[in-house]
Parts: structure tokens; sequence; C-alpha cells
């Protein structure tokens, strides 16, 4: 490895691209290609980088098998970044243990927290969870890469609703990320950091409404209370968990019943809020009648439905199983979403600022690219998302979400038990 490669890989080290720009930029040779292209995806031109390493993958021999594992874990790395979420992961995993043949381990670690960056991004929580721990963080020689791995151990954290985990994480990511003197890992840092103090969702309860960080969150599901969560379209008493999200009509119900706690909610509030229809038959009663019955049936272990005169009251079980005196031990509560409607999960998705396409939301959506597609132009006549360029080029962006974190809606919809 000649003097100038070298000075090119410890300014990179160090997030100094510009200067590993200088003594690389007019150079093609396979290294250099390499250096270029992971400068170039420091600098934010990630389509550029990732041709300049595919040329350098091309351009080492097959006795060069290091260095060619070198270049596919930073193309994977670009590729993410990119939300180019549809490649194999074999490949990466082949990668990984080419390295680790090679005793190439912090790389190797490197292709290893790429898999659970991705696995996150998918949705995959449990997945990544395991994969991370496969990873004795703790001995890791590289700063940088601590930081990233408690980063990865703070976003499982935050999105299993675990904040004290959370916050520990953060505070040894932070501790690694000063260490390494990379401004754009401390920024990371700082910015997730900043998550736990931001309002995540909203409480209504009793016709009062107030602002909740997801410590406080993580509270209200301990407190044992009901809560008709519709960040993630469910019900949630304690441990217990109810998903609604694959039945929309008995969400409405819930939904509403619980807003109208501890009173009842007229019959035909409740049929036009569930089947959306202003001028209400004895077809849409009947089918109410239906609805609420399975929502009862759905919920009787903790709480109960009851007729009124003019509608339905949703009632609350006390932990000995009767019901509750009014300003009891338990309460009906639903929190609230920073964003309302059905593409709150794709909005939130969108919020981190990078650039989405089209395939790689509906894989992290679980959903199929033409419904995402017709979500997207919902949304962009809303003028909420903006697109850039076309065809397979063509990839979504959205104007940050300043104030609220929107963790809660990001997919999929967790018990959280």
């Amino acid at each position: 490895m000649d003097s100038l490669i070298a000075a090119a890989g410890r300014a990179l080290a160090a997030g100094d691209a510009l200067s590993a720009l200088k003594r690389v930029a007019l150079r093609n040779d396979p290294p250099a290609l390499a250096l270029r292209g992971i400068a170039m995806a420091q600098l934010g031109e990630l389509a550029r980088a990732r041709e300049l390493l595919r040329r350098a993958a091309r351009g080492f021999g097959s006795h060069e098998a290091l260095a060619r594992a070198r270049c596919v874990v930073a193309e994977a790395e670009v590729a993410l970044a990119m939300r180019d979420l549809g490649g194999a992961p074999r490949t990466l995993a082949a990668a990984a243990a080419a390295l680790d043949a090679r005793a190439d381990s912090v790389n190797a670690t490197h292709a290893r927290l790429i898999a659970v960056r991705r696995l996150l991004l998918l949705g995959r929580i449990d997945e990544a969870a395991a994969a991370l721990a496969g990873l004795d963080t703790r001995r890791l020689a590289s700063p940088s890469l601590t930081a990233v791995a408690e980063l990865a151990a703070a976003e499982i954290a935050l999105r299993k609703l675990c904040t004290g985990p959370a916050n520990a994480a953060l505070l040894r990511a932070q501790a690694a990320a000063e260490r390494a003197r990379v401004p754009a890992l401390m920024a990371e840092v700082a910015e997730m950091q900043s998550v736990l103090d931001r309002p995540a969702a909203r409480r209504w309860q009793a016709g009062d409404e107030a602002p909740l960080r997801l410590a406080e969150v993580e509270a209200l599901f301990a407190s044992g209370a009901l809560v008709v969560d519709a960040c993630r379209r469910g019900l949630r008493s304690g441990g217990a968990w109810w998903s609604l999200a694959r039945r929309p009509v008995l969400f409405s119900l819930a939904r509403a019943l619980a807003e109208g706690w501890p009173g009842d909610v007229d019959r035909d509030a409740l049929i036009a809020r569930a089947f959306r229809t202003q001028r209400p038959d004895e077809t849409h009663r009947a089918r109410l009648r239906v609805e609420i019955g399975r929502l009862r049936a759905l919920i009787a272990p903790q709480a109960r439905i009851e007729a009124t005169e003019r509608g339905y009251a949703l009632v609350p079980l006390g932990r000995s199983g009767c019901a509750p005196v009014p300003g009891g031990e338990r309460g009906v509560v639903v929190l609230v979403p920073p964003i309302e409607g059905e593409e709150a999960s794709l909005q939130a998705l969108l919020a981190d600022g990078a650039a989405w396409s089209t395939s790689a939301l509906a894989l992290a959506l679980g959903e199929s690219q033409r419904t995402v597609q017709r979500a997207l132009a919902d949304l962009e006549a809303a003028g909420k998302v903006r697109a850039i360029g076309r065809a397979r080029s063509q990839r979504w962006l959205s104007v940050p979400l300043a104030g609220f974190t929107t963790i809660l809606l990001l997919p999929p919809s967790l018990p959280l038990a």
C-alpha cells in the first residue's frame, strides 16, 4: 500500500472526505477507486459512490478476495443510505465470512452491523436484536463501530418502547462517538437522544389532551389502563394486546367509545364513524349491533360494552374482573398519533429525510408496490411528499417533521408486551 492510499484511508476513518479526495481524486487504480467511492458516499454523492465502488470491485483480481469483500461491504452501506433494500443479504453475509477468514474482524463486524441496520429499516426488530446479540460490541477495537452498534441497540430498544435501555445505549454511543471524533456520528447520536425528549403521541382521556414523550407512553402502558392505541391501531391493557390493524371497523368503534368514556356514544355517531355514512338506516343499525358484539367478545376479559338508551358505553373492568366505580383504579385512554390518516406509517418512514424508492417503501411496510404508489400519489397531491427522478430512478422525499418523533408509527405494529 503506497503512502497516498494509506493517508487517504486514515482521512476517511476520521470522516475527512475532502482530504482523502485530495490524495486520490486523479487516480483510477482499484484501491484509489474504492477510497474515492467511500469519500463520495461521505459527501452524500451516493450514486457516484456506488459506481466507483463497483468499478473498484471489478478491478481487483480473483486473488484479491479481501479487497473485493471490502468493496462489497462499502457498496452495501451505500445501498442502505440510498434506501435500496432489495439486495440479497446473502452477498453481504458472504463478504463478512470472507473478511473473517482473512482476519479482518473490524470490517466483518461492520458488515454485520449494516445487516442489522437493514433489518431495522425493514421493521424486523426481533431479527435485528438477535443479529446484534451475536456481536460482542464491548470488544470492538474501533470506537466508530462501537458507536454504530450502540446506536442500533438504542433504536431496537426505542422500537420496543424500552426507554431505560435505550438511554443507556445512547450514553455508550455518545462516549464512543466522542472517542472516534467523527462529527457525523456525534450528530447522529445527538439526533437520537433528542427523540427521547420530543413528544411521541398525545393522550386523550375524558376530554383532556396532553402530549406524551416515549418514557411517558411506556409508563402509560405499564399503568394497567385500557389504552386504545391509534399509533399501532390496537387495544392494550397491561400485558394484553389486541391488534385491530386489519379490522378497521372494530378499531373505529373502539376509538369512538374510548373518546366518549366515561359517558356513552350515540348510535348514529358510531355508525357515522365506523361506516362513514351520514344517513343511517336499519341495515346500518343491525350491522352496528353485529360489530359491537364482535368488539365486546374481543375485549371481554378487560372491559364491557354496555347498551344505553341512546347508544353504547365502554366500561373498563377492575383488576379483580369487576366493573370499577367512576374514578376508580382504571381508566380508558386514547393514544393519539402525531400524524393522523391511513398513510401515517408511510410518512413516518419518509420523515428520516432520506430518498426512498417505491419498492423499498413497499418492503418496509409489507404492502404491494401498487398500494404504496396510490398512497404516495395522494400524499403528493396534498403537498406532503415530492418525487425526484423518473421511472426506475424515481425517489420520494418528505419534509422532516419537526417538533415530535414518529417512532411509534414505524412498521411493524408490535404488541410490545
